[in-house]
C-alpha cells in the first residue's frame, strides 16, 4: 500500500483572501476554521476523497525566499487561454521565473505572490 496525498499546506498573511482565489480557481468551498485563523478548503465532498484539501496556514511573516514546491493546475470545462482569461481576471498575475516563452504551460503567481503553473492539457473534471 502506499501513501496518497491528502492536504497541501500553505502558509500565508490573508488565508480568507487566498480561500476566496483557490475556492474559484478550483471549485472549491471553504471546509474548515482551524481556530488559529487558518482556513481548509477543498472539495465539496470534503476531506478524503480523491482530491487533496488545501490548509491556508495564517503566518504573519511566511517563511522567505522560493518555495520548492508549487502547484499546477488544468483547465477542465475551457481551453488553455480562456482558463488563463478566468484566472488573470481572479486576481492571479504573470510569474516570470525565467522561462523561454515557447513552454507549453503559463507561470502564474496567486495574489500572496505563490507561483503556480497553467498546464495546457485538460482534463476531465472528476
Amino acid at each position: 500500500m502506499a501513501c496518497r496525498i491528502s492536504e497541501l499546506v500553505l502558509e500565508c498573511r490573508d488565508p480568507e483572501a487566498l480561500a476566496r482565489f483557490w475556492c474559484e480557481v478550483l471549485d472549491y468551498v471553504v471546509l474548515g476554521d482551524e481556530g488559529d485563523g487558518s482556513l481548509e478548503i477543498g472539495p465539496r465532498e470534503g476531506f478524503g476523497g480523491p482530491q487533496p484539501t488545501i490548509v491556508l496556514s495564517r503566518h504573519d511573516t511566511p517563511q522567505p525566499g522560493k518555495s520548492r514546491l508549487h502547484v499546477d493546475v488544468n483547465a477542465t470545462d475551457r481551453d488553455q487561454d480562456a482558463e488563463l482569461a478566468r484566472l488573470l481576471a481572479l486576481g492571479a498575475r504573470r510569474a516570470d521565473v525565467g522561462q523561454t516563452g515557447d513552454e507549453s504551460w503559463h507561470v502564474l503567481a496567486d495574489p500572496e505572490g505563490n507561483e503556480f503553473c497553467l498546464l495546457r492539457a485538460r482534463l476531465d473534471p472528476l
